[in-house]
């Protein structure tokens, strides 16, 4: 009773790919990578990266039109990049511009302490003064910059999102099912 049954015997080649990405865009490559013709693999986590996780992708090596699936994968990648600068940047003009004040006032609050061991106690007072608003000042600064940056960036990003599923409907057109 032993019988063999020959449906299914074609041999399928995969290729493989791992893509170590931020933990906040792993569900986009998740979710889009289908459409390239990948599939999920696994996970998991790299070792010294907190902050990051490795996706493991396989798909068949004679897949049908290849070479532009391939093109529009690495469009792709460029707009997800390109995502994630512009989100950095909504941090990083902010974060300058309040490390700025705060030096500032920390080099305000050492002259004031070497006024006071100088004895010079009005000029110590003086310069301790904005020593500390400085402080303060730094944390509201970088709260202000960052909300305008936030609403400057944040329709450039949306369209970049456009973009990055056009092209993923693009490849799952291309995909022969």
């Amino acid at each position: 009773m032993n019988e063999f049954i020959e449906k299914g015997r074609d041999f399928i080649g995969y290729e493989y790919k791992s893509v170590t990405v931020k933990r906040s865009s792993a569900d986009l490559f998740i979710d889009s990578y289908p459409s390239f013709g990948w599939q999920l693999e696994g996970t998991s986590l790299p070792i010294g990266s907190v902050n990051s996780v490795t996706l493991k992708f396989k798909r068949d090596r004679k897949i049908a039109n290849k070479t532009e699936l391939t093109r529009l994968q690495r469009q792709f990648e460029a707009q997800v990049a390109e995502v994630e600068c512009l989100e950095a940047s909504k941090v990083m003009g902010a974060s300058i511009a309040a490390y700025v004040i705060g030096i500032v006032g920390t080099a305000a609050m050492a002259a004031s302490v070497f006024a006071f061991l100088a004895d010079m106690i009005v000029l110590c007072v003086v310069l301790a003064v904005p020593g500390f608003v400085a402080w303060a000042v730094a944390y509201f600064l970088y709260l202000n910059i960052r909300k305008r940056k936030t609403e400057k960036v944040t329709p450039i990003i949306d369209g970049k999102y456009d973009e990055m599923y056009e092209v993923c409907e693009k490849a799952n057109g291309l995909l022969a099912y």
